[in-house]
């Protein structure tokens, strides 16, 4: 683990609005929130969807994620608890454990399945969709899993400990670097008292998700099972949050892609064309 000197920033991000999630479920019935929904895709362009699980009622996650496709965007699916066995229709198979991340390019299309390997215990974790340039969506699908010790992480002098997923955090590189979208992925543990301070390029679209306690970021404090957005001033070089309590949340930012979203289900395109297209490629067995 490194230790890592805080940037000292010129301004802070602020919240510029707290969302709560939707309870839903999806695969075979897995219970989980959706954080990031449909309506936020432009806001949080290139982030298309963020869902949150946890629980340790094996009734709400024992049925998994049976095959279904993807085309068009790329899944980060990252574990804080449990173990979850992923395969595919091109023959790769992995199994994501605590603390462990799994990073797919779907591209022009992969059909996959997560399914649990526990009947019991708590399983816990994030699945976040980030957009495809329309240049690449019909790109080779690719994807790696990372364990919990490929991650890098660096602590603060104050005891915070930052887990840098993809991009850069204070002088720190990520386990993933993306061109284009320049996505940045942090997972944040906070002591009590605590505070951090982290660049952010003002050209990204910015959100923290709170998981555990709750944080102050200027004026606005974000609950635990809440998002905060934060506001694009453009004056502002990162963010600095607070933890009063002991906390633990995501911080996810991106470049936007300013590009036309046509979704439907799991394929998103740029026109409806490409949606025609790939669920007639889906029936007749071309998508992958």
């Amino acid at each position: 683990m490194n230790t890592a000197t805080q940037t000292t920033l010129k301004q802070s991000r602020s919240i510029e609005r707290l969302v709560q999630g939707v309870a839903t479920s999806d695969g075979a019935g897995v219970s989980l929130t959706r954080v990031l929904t449909g309506k936020l895709q432009r806001r949080l362009d290139p982030f298309l969807m963020l869902d949150a699980f946890g629980s340790d009622d094996p009734d709400d996650y024992i049925a998994g994620f049976p095959d279904h496709p993807h085309r068009g965007f790329e899944t980060i699916t990252y574990m804080l608890s449990g173990r979850m066995r992923h395969r595919d229709s091109a023959g790769h198979e992995g199994l994501l454990e605590n603390g462990g991340m799994q990073w797919m390019i779907a591209g022009r299309g992969a059909i996959h399945s997560e399914i649990p390997e526990q009947e019991d215990g708590l399983m816990e974790g994030f699945q976040l969709w980030l957009n495809l340039p329309a240049a690449n969506k019909m790109a080779a699908p690719w994807y790696k899993d990372f364990s919990s010790a490929e991650i890098p992480e660096y602590t603060t002098a104050e005891g915070v400990t930052v887990r840098v997923i993809a991009g850069e955090s204070n002088g720190v590189a990520g386990a993933m670097t993306r061109e284009v979208t320049e996505p940045v992925y942090l997972d944040i543990h906070m002591p009590a008292g605590t505070q951090l301070s982290t660049a952010l390029p003002a050209t990204h679209n910015a959100f923290l998700y709170v998981y555990r306690g709750a944080v102050q970021v200027g004026n606005a404090q974000v609950d635990a099972q809440r998002m905060g957005i934060m506001s694009n001033e453009p004056d502002a070089d990162g963010v600095t949050i607070r933890a009063a309590g002991d906390a633990r949340l995501i911080l996810v930012a991106g470049k936007p892609l300013n590009e036309p979203i046509v979704q439907y289900g799991p394929f998103v395109m740029n026109t409806q064309e490409e949606i025609h297209q790939a669920l007639d490629d889906y029936r007749s067995g071309r998508l992958a």
